[in-house]
């Protein structure tokens, strides 16, 4: 299956087993709740979907690689104890608490989330000595004497023995007691994440180009080259830096991010020609309607690869201009939820009920980062209000009653609904003016079904368009549903 499938899964199989029933116990007995075994390529995600579901469901996440873990701190370091059996005194040999069993206790300790997902990595690379010592924990949930508490997943992750030469099977015996889930690389459930990430604009237009190069790991002469969904992803965050200082990528950059030489040339290339077509076809321009005939006449008679990654520039800019709108319509409507607690508090004066929200949403930042809830959408979300409610208690200093100090807050939210119209609005005018150039460039062409196409499939774009609107990508889209019905209809015919 796809990342997305085991993504469902293990989320599916953790709402399961902390489900429980009419007298408040786990419905599936701890015994029962079989640790998921998950075998996949390098690079393809599985940590990212780890921290996806912790923070979706609002569990704890404590991850390790096991390759990293010696013996004694997987399973603890031994001490000596007395013991008194049918009156008499022995030593009895008994260890200190797994790091790892304590990282989880230690996470119990900070949030009070009792719940989550233990995650260890490369399980099926760990050394001789701490083999055993590993199948023993993914059988009985123990290492040495000490048990995982109850309403933890456990999930190992490993990789086949074709991308690594240190891996070792796993006895039946251990395979009978686990969830195994085999995912596959998988460029368009990829894809849909980069969408959503808003990785860069080059690399997801040139995988679109080259499906072929979004993941490859070969041997050749010079050992082992790859190039992986991770290269991918982090490439797009240094070219993101490198744009915003200045600095011009090159083969030698992206070559640290993709180890295949013949790759990392090729995008290099083509990100040259990327950059060349932003300058040419001038895409602000073009979003701002001010493009003249020659560029939608170059445009026409330009050839498929060149129309595809100009397309790509557009949708890159739509893409972001409808993240910042949607991002910018989450903050006002967390604001707003801020607000009305604050108005509900009164006749409390506002600015102390400010200082407490402030410490409420600083308190569930910690909290999350503890957990190990790495989502970056909603901890820069959280962040951003923080932001402006310490903004707004500056404000606030000098305005002694609480019906102006509230009268204060309102005209700040003003102006933060004011600055969400503003984006709306400029955003509407960037989607009928790439839509206006399409039109008059290509007419109703392959090329704008892949337009509509790339809007639908794009998170932001199509948050965007739901929420605001778009006539002509709604006027595009039912002509090609009436293609789509109508061809489906010739087909049954023929047949």
């Amino acid at each position: 299956m796809n990342i997305k499938q085991a993504k469902e899964q293990i989320r599916n199989t953790l709402r399961a087993y902390l489900s429980r029933d009419a007298l408040g116990n786990y419905r599936i007995p701890a015994v029962r709740q079989r640790p998921v075994l998950l075998i996949g390529p390098p690079g393809i995600g599985k940590t990212q979907i780890m921290e996806q579901i912790a923070a979706e469901e609002n569990v704890g996440l404590v991850s390790y690689t096991i390759t990293h873990h010696t013996r004694q701190s997987a399973i603890g370091l031994p001490f000596i104890e007395k013991r008194v059996y049918d009156g008499v005194e022995h030593t009895v040999t008994e260890y200190t608490m797994s790091e790892i069993l304590g990282s989880v206790y230690a996470l119990t300790e900070k949030t009070g989330i009792r719940e989550g997902i233990l995650f260890l990595d490369e399980i099926n690379c760990v050394s001789e000595t701490l083999a055993p010592m590993m199948l023993q924990f993914l059988q009985c949930k123990t290492f040495g004497n000490q048990k995982l508490p109850e309403g933890w997943l456990i999930v190992a992750a490993g990789n086949p023995p074709e991308y690594n030469r240190s891996v070792r099977d796993f006895d039946v015996v251990t395979l009978d007691r686990v969830k195994r889930i085999t995912v596959e690389e998988d460029f368009p459930v990829w894809k849909e994440y980069a969408l959503r990430k808003g990785l860069h604009g080059a690399v997801i237009s040139y995988l679109d180009l080259k499906k072929e190069n979004f993941y490859r790991i070969e041997n050749s002469a010079d050992g082992m080259q790859f190039a992986t969904a991770r290269g991918w992803e982090d490439l797009s965050e240094i070219l993101y830096a490198y744009e915003a200082l200045g600095i011009a990528p090159d083969t030698e950059l992206a070559v640290q991010y993709l180890q295949m030489p013949a790759v990392a040339r090729d995008f290099t290339n083509y990100y040259a020609l990327y950059n060349k077509y932003r300058q040419v076809y001038h895409i602000d321009d073009i979003l701002h309607g001010r493009v003249p005939q020659v560029t939608i006449t170059e445009f026409a008679a330009a050839p498929f690869d060149e129309k595809l990654a100009v397309m790509g520039l557009l949708l890159s800019r739509l893409s972001e201009a409808s993240r910042e709108t949607r991002r910018q319509d989450a903050l006002c409507g967390a604001l707003y939820d801020g607000l009305a607690g604050i108005k509900a508090r009164l006749p409390e004066a506002p600015a102390e009920s400010l200082r407490d929200l402030i410490a409420v949403r600083r308190a569930a930042l910690k909290r999350a980062a503890d957990a190990g809830q790495e989502d970056r959408e909603q901890k820069n979300l959280l962040q951003a209000e923080i932001n402006k409610w310490d903004a707004y208690e500056k404000a606030l200093d000098g305005i002694l009653e609480p019906e102006a100090q509230m009268d204060a807050l309102r005209d700040l939210f003003a102006e933060e609904t004011a600055r969400r119209e503003s984006l709306a609005g400029e955003t509407s005018l960037m989607f009928d003016s790439a839509f206006r150039f399409l039109e008059e460039a290509v007419g109703q062409s392959q090329e704008l079904v892949l337009f509509v196409t790339e809007i639908t499939a794009g998170y932001d774009t199509s948050w965007y368009v739901g929420e605001f609107g778009c006539d002509a990508y709604f006027r595009h889209n039912r002509e090609l549903l009436y293609d789509e019905t109508r061809q489906s209809i010739l087909d049954r015919l023929k047949n």
